[in-house]
C-alpha cells in the first residue's frame, strides 16, 4: 500500500512538472508570437503540440504564425484542425484564412465552400460579398492574366529581397542579406527584420554592383520601402520607431513602423525627420506619391481601419505641411490586408491584398483613380505577376512599360525575390463619368419637372435613364471608355441630345433645354401652362403688373419674339370679393394693364387682345357668400394667355 502510494505521487509529481514546463513553453511561445516573432513561435508551439498537448488557442496561435509567415501548407493544416476539433466558437476569420490557404494551395472548390461558411456566419462582410458575389473570379483573373513577360532580377540573395522603387537610372530595394534574418515580417506590424536599403544601377547603367544606399538612412534597425520625387531630391521611407538611436514599443511591447523623410543637399541625404502623423501606438508605413507629388499614399493599421492593414493618402500642402490621413474606403480596403501601395504617371493605384478575390496569398491589385475618386472596377492583374503565394511591392514605369515586383513563390533564389517583367498589353479598366444637369423650357428657362433623360450608346441601345426631379436636375453615368448620346425627352416637346466622346472620368454637367413641339399649341391653348409658368397674380383691388408677374410675363415675351405670328388674348380674372359689376370692370383694366406692360417691351399692340371676365370664371368654390382664405381668393386674381393663331 505505501509502495503503490509513492508510485502515485511520484507519478503526479511527474505529470505536475510536465504540465508546468508545457506551461513555460507555451508562455515563451506567447510572448514571441505577441511580439511578431513567428518564426521562433511556431518551433515553440509545435513541439508543445507534438508533445499530444492541444487547445483551440494554442491552435489559432500556431496557425497564425504560419499564415503570417507565408507558410500556408503548414498553416492549412492547423486551420483545418481547428475548425474539426474547435468549431463553436472559433470566430469567423479563421474561415477566411483557412479559405485563403487553400487557395495558396490551389484547392479553389474547397476554399470556395469554405468561403460560402464564411459567408454566412459574416453577411456584411466586404470580402464576404465580394466572394460570394454572383460572379466567377477565377474567369476575370484569367482575363487579365497573360499581359506580362516576367524576367529575372540578378540581383536577388538567399535572403528576402523586395520593395523595390525607382531612382535614377537604376532601383532602390529592401534586403536583410546583412543580417541573414529567416523571419519573414514584411506583412505584419513588426520591426525585426532589420532591412536596409540597397541601390543597384543607381549612378550608372553600366555599373551593376549592389551597395547599400545613403550612410545616414540606413541604421541598425529597420529601413524599407522607399519612394523618391522626380528630381531625386527627396526621399520617404519606412523605418522603425526610433528614439536617440534605440527602438521604442508601444504598450503592447510593439516596435511600429513609420515614415521618414531626407533631403540629398550636395549628394548628402539629410534633415531626416519623421512624419508628423507617424503615431507611438499604430504602424505608418509604405510611401508612395501621386504624379504631381501633391499626395502621399500609404499603409496603416490606425484607428478607422477597415483591416489589418489599409491604404490612406495624406495631402502634402505647397507649405510643406501636411493633411489630415484619409482612409481610400472600402472600395479599396477590406477587413483583411492592403497594403504595398504604388500610383502610377497615369494615376493607376497597384497595391496587394488578400482581402479582394485573387489565386491565394497577397495578390496584385490595380484601379483608375480619377479626380481623387476611386470609382472603378478594383482589378486583379492576373498570372504570371500573380501566383498562388505572395505577390507585392509592385512598380511600373508607364513610357517604357518596364516594370518590378516581389513574391516568394517557388523556385526562387530567397525568401523573397525581386522579378522584373515587361507589360505587353494594359489593363482595361471600367470607366465611370457621372453626368448631370438640369432641363429647362429653351423659351421661358422654366425647369421641366418628370423630365426623361437616356443613356444611349452607338447602335442606339438605350443603357440608363434618370427622370428630373423636382427642381428639374437629373444624375446618370455613363461608360467614358465609349462614346454615347445623352438623350432629354418630355411630352409636349422636342427631344434634344449632346453625344459625348471617348473621356475621362472627369464629372461633367450637361444641360437641356427643350423647345415646344408646335403641333401640339393650338387655337385657345393658354401658353402659360405650354410654357409652365407660374399663375400671374394680381393684389386686392389692384390692376397693375406686380415684380413677380413681370418674371412671367417676359418669358410669354420671349415666346412671342421667338414665334413673330404668334398672337395672344390675355384674359384676367378677379375673385368674388366685392360687387360683380366691379369686379368685371378691375378685371379689364388687369387685362389692358398686363397687354400694356407687354407693349412698353416691344411687342406689336395688334398681336395682343385683353378682355375681362370678372369672377365669372373662378378656379375654386370661392363664388359669392363662400367664407374662403386669403391664398383661395388670390388663386382666381389670375393672368391667362390663350393664343389666337
Amino acid at each position: 500500500m505505501i509502495k503503490r502510494f509513492f508510485l502515485l505521487t511520484v507519478l503526479f509529481s511527474v505529470l505536475g512538472n510536465v504540465i508546468i514546463a508545457q506551461d513555460r513553453l507555451i508562455n515563451k511561445a506567447d510572448e514571441k508570437y505577441q511580439d511578431y516573432s513567428f518564426s521562433p513561435a511556431i518551433d515553440i508551439y509545435k513541439r508543445v503540440l507534438d508533445k499530444g498537448y492541444t487547445s483551440a488557442d494554442l491552435l489559432m496561435k500556431l496557425g497564425n504564425s504560419y499564415y503570417f509567415n507565408a507558410e500556408y501548407k503548414e498553416a492549412s493544416d492547423i486551420y483545418k484542425r481547428l475548425l474539426n476539433e474547435y468549431k463553436e466558437g472559433i470566430g469567423p476569420e479563421y474561415y477566411f484564412r483557412y479559405a485563403q490557404t487553400l487557395r495558396s494551395l490551389g484547392e479553389y472548390d474547397m476554399s470556395k465552400d469554405v468561403m460560402a461558411e464564411f459567408s454566412r456566419i459574416t453577411s456584411a462582410d466586404v470580402r464576404a460579398n465580394l466572394y460570394m458575389a454572383e460572379r466567377d473570379y477565377l474567369a476575370e483573373i484569367e482575363k487579365n492574366s497573360g499581359r506580362y513577360e516576367i524576367g529575372k532580377f540578378a540581383f536577388n540573395s538567399r535572403y528576402s529581397d523586395f520593395a523595390p522603387s525607382f531612382y535614377g537610372q537604376g532601383l532602390i530595394f529592401s534586403s536583410d542579406r546583412d543580417t541573414g534574418n529567416l523571419a519573414r515580417y514584411r506583412h505584419t506590424w513588426n520591426s525585426k527584420d532589420f532591412l536596409d536599403l540597397y541601390k543597384v544601377n543607381a549612378d550608372s547603367v553600366s555599373e551593376n554592383k549592389v551597395v547599400k544606399f545613403g550612410d545616414n538612412i540606413n541604421t541598425r534597425y529597420h529601413e524599407s520601402t522607399s519612394v523618391f520625387t522626380k528630381d531625386g531630391n527627396t526621399l520617404y521611407f519606412t523605418r522603425n520607431n526610433l528614439f536617440d538611436g534605440k527602438t521604442v514599443k508601444d504598450e503592447k511591447g510593439v516596435v511600429r513602423l513609420k515614415i521618414f523623410k531626407a533631403i540629398k543637399e550636395n549628394g548628402i541625404w539629410t534633415q531626416i525627420e519623421e512624419l508628423p502623423f507617424n503615431s507611438e501606438s499604430y504602424s505608418i508605413a509604405h510611401p508612395t506619391l501621386s504624379p504631381d507629388e501633391k499626395i502621399l499614399y500609404f499603409a496603416s493599421d490606425m484607428p478607422g481601419s477597415y483591416g489589418e492593414s489599409d491604404i490612406f493618402k495624406v495631402a502634402i500642402n505647397s507649405d510643406g505641411t501636411y493633411g489630415t490621413p484619409v482612409n481610400l474606403g472600402n472600395i479599396i480596403n477590406t477587413e483583411a490586408r492592403e497594403t504595398f501601395p504604388y500610383v502610377t504617371s497615369e494615376n493607376v493605384l497597384y497595391f496587394s491584398s488578400d482581402g479582394h478575390p485573387g489565386l491565394g496569398g497577397l495578390d496584385i491589385f490595380a484601379t483608375k483613380i480619377s479626380n481623387s475618386q476611386y470609382i472603378g472596377t478594383v482589378l486583379n492583374v492576373g498570372k504570371p505577376v500573380n501566383s498562388e503565394l505572395d505577390d507585392f511591392t509592385f512598380i511600373i514605369n508607364e513610357e517604357t512599360r518596364n516594370g518590378y515586383f516581389a513574391s516568394n513563390r517557388e523556385n526562387g533564389v530567397g525568401q523573397d525575390d525581386i522579378y522584373s517583367f515587361v507589360e505587353t498589353k494594359k489593363l482595361e479598366f471600367d470607366c465611370i463619368k457621372p453626368i448631370t444637369g438640369t432641363v429647362r423650357d429653351k423659351i421661358s428657362n422654366q425647369v421641366l419637372v418628370g423630365a426623361t433623360v437616356k443613356v444611349i450608346d452607338e447602335n442606339n441601345e438605350e443603357l440608363a435613364s434618370s427622370i428630373t426631379d423636382s427642381n428639374g436636375n437629373y444624375s446618370i453615368t455613363i461608360d467614358c471608355n465609349k462614346g454615347n448620346f445623352v438623350r432629354a425627352t418630355m411630352q409636349g416637346y422636342v427631344p434634344s441630345e449632346e453625344y459625348l466622346n471617348i473621356s475621362d472620368s472627369k464629372p461633367l454637367i450637361v444641360d437641356f433645354y427643350l423647345e415646344r413641339d408646335t403641333v401640339t399649341a393650338g387655337y385657345g391653348d393658354d401658353l402659360a401652362k405650354l410654357l409652365q409658368l407660374s399663375t400671374i397674380y394680381f393684389d386686392f383691388d389692384r390692376f397693375n403688373v406686380r415684380p413677380d408677374a413681370e418674371i412671367e410675363i417676359q418669358k410669354v415675351i420671349a415666346a412671342m419674339e421667338k414665334y413673330p405670328s404668334l398672337k395672344l388674348k390675355v384674359t384676367s380674372h378677379t375673385d368674388s370679393q366685392g360687387v360683380d359689376a366691379y369686379n368685371l370692370w378691375l378685371s379689364q383694366k388687369r387685362a389692358e394693364s398686363t397687354v400694356a406692360y407687354m407693349v412698353s417691351k416691344g411687342i406689336a399692340s395688334d398681336r395682343l387682345q385683353g378682355e375681362g371676365f370678372g369672377e365669372t370664371r373662378l378656379v375654386n368654390r370661392c363664388g359669392n357668400g363662400i367664407k374662403c382664405s386669403k391664398a383661395e381668393h388670390q388663386m382666381n386674381r389670375r393672368s391667362e394667355f390663350l393664343i389666337l393663331e
